[in-house]
């Protein structure tokens, strides 16, 4: 099974032929499945060129393949996105099998070593960074997955989001890039419906915001952490102030309106519902519509 963790993009123009030829060498050997060469060539690379980043992405790679392993596993409840159902008519029950990856600490190990490397030695490379935050978050790693995302919030308002990719490939509008990525960590957590995680998202949102006020999706991560908690006046503080960015955000307007449909205020719940109803998309409109009709019976 052929995995890359750290996307790497092949550029006709402005790569270092030395590195790239040292990477097309070790792909062919991935193509071939041949793991002792791989290793074998790890090692060559790194006595030659110590200070080629791709050498620490490919040794982060050999390293986080060689830890995984698939395991299947029977549950009452589906889990993740590889199920397969198992139904029981003469008891009239329903299992799933789930189909698992395990992460072998040892091997992980030795990854984080050289990534941590990589990051050190170049730390203006995002996909390092990046691909030790991947594999935290799919380890479940939620409190080094939240500390390493903070760092690099903090590093990106240091290089003023001058971002290189793979290869040194310098980022086209890097704030846009990165904060589109961390918010999409954001929603991984929020996607696990763990309340315990409800501080990571807050601390996220808030290390963005602390350079980026006018973020809205921070904005609006931090007001949903306030909804779950049922703290709706706080909830609203944030969304009011996303509003003030864009105020035809329809998602925020919705967000709004839902807010003060929770706090039991029906007279700005339809009217925000209202906003939506005139700013938003054909499926967002005809939400709004039923949400004033509904709190017009009540």
């Amino acid at each position: 099974m052929r995995i890359f963790l750290i996307t790497v993009l092949l550029l006709q123009f402005g790569i270092d032929c030395n590195a790239q030829n040292y990477f097309n060498r070790y792909e062919a050997l991935i193509e071939l499945k041949d793991t002792t060469g791989q290793k074998a060539f790890l090692r060559k690379w790194e006595t030659e060129s110590p200070r080629d980043p791709e050498l620490y992405v490919c040794y982060y790679n050999y390293y986080i393949q060689k830890s995984m392993s698939e395991t299947l596993s029977l549950v009452k409840q589906p889990i993740g996105v590889n199920i397969f159902e198992l139904a029981d008519s003469a008891v009239n029950d329903v299992g799933y099998l789930s189909n698992n990856v395990q992460y072998n600490p040892v091997f992980v190990k030795k990854a984080m070593e050289y990534i941590e490397k990589g990051i050190k030695l170049f730390p203006d490379r995002l996909d390092l960074r990046f691909g030790k935050i991947y594999i935290l978050g799919e380890m479940r790693n939620y409190k080094e997955f939240t500390t390493e995302i903070i760092k690099a919030i903090q590093y990106s308002d240091t290089i003023k989001n001058a971002w290189l990719w793979s290869f040194d490939e310098r980022k086209k509008d890097g704030k846009t890039f990165f904060l589109e990525n961390i918010h999409s960590y954001v929603l991984k957590i929020y996607d696990t419906n763990d309340d315990k995680l409800l501080e990571n998202m807050k601390q996220i949102s808030e290390s963005v915001l602390s350079y980026y006020p006018d973020h809205i999706q921070s904005l609006s991560n931090i007001s949903v952490v306030y909804m779950i908690r049922n703290q709706y006046d706080l909830a609203l503080t944030y969304l009011l102030r996303a509003e003030k960015v864009d105020s035809k955000d329809f998602v925020v307007l919705a967000n709004i309106a839902h807010a003060y449909k929770l706090k039991g205020d029906k007279k700005n719940a339809i009217k925000y519902y209202k906003k939506t109803q005139k700013h938003g998309d054909a499926d967002t409109k005809d939400f709004a519509r039923e949400q004033i009709a509904e709190l017009k019976k009540s």
